[in-house]
């Protein structure tokens, strides 16, 4: 589903696929058997069992130096098969908690991102804590966007990945692919 956001400032933007990866995380856990936890890639993967349940993008459009909007698409498996190679990276939410209401998710969605759209600024010390308890890559070979071991996030939400040389580098786009 894509939703459009109005957001007041520009400031924080590039945060914006992050925070929503967050609050989407902990609304999805809210739909999961107690103990489990929902794992977030950055810059906007949310896995479930080291396996891609949901992705989120953003899109932002402007009027010369003034911010027109941002669309925040959110794509969550909740039901569809995945069969041969995809189903050893992807997972239906179905598959932990069985039928889902999907107009009752769809709903719960819109509002996390409305009111993830309403932040700005930078990450805030509690939501890089949240991504540090989630974050799937620290700590692990990545040999994309920068070849280096991934250690967190900024408050920008750019991916620091230090080198073998021990210098860390800050990467603000790229897929990161982790090795290990």
């Amino acid at each position: 589903m894509s939703v459009v956001c109005r957001p007041s400032s520009f400031e924080g933007l590039e945060c914006l696929g992050l925070r929503i990866g967050l609050s989407v995380s902990r609304l999805l856990e809210t739909m999961l058997p107690p103990a489990t936890s929902l794992a977030v890639k950055w810059p906007n993967d949310i896995l479930l069992d080291g396996r891609k349940l949901a992705g989120i993008l953003c899109e932002s459009r402007w009027d010369g130096a003034r911010l027109g909007w941002v669309v925040v698409g959110v794509g969550i498996n909740l039901t569809n098969p995945l069969e041969g190679e995809l189903a050893d990276s992807a997972i239906g939410l179905a598959a932990k908690v069985g039928p889902t209401d999907l107009e009752a998710i769809a709903e719960a969605v819109r509002q996390d991102i409305a009111t993830a759209g309403e932040w700005s600024g930078p990450l805030t010390e509690l939501e890089l804590g949240e991504f540090a308890r989630r974050d799937c890559l620290v700590g692990r070979a990545v040999t994309a966007p920068v070849v280096g071991w991934a250690a967190g996030i900024t408050s920008t939400g750019l991916l620091r990945i230090r080198t073998e040389s021990g210098i860390i580098k800050e990467a603000s786009a790229g897929d990161a692919v982790a090795v290990r």
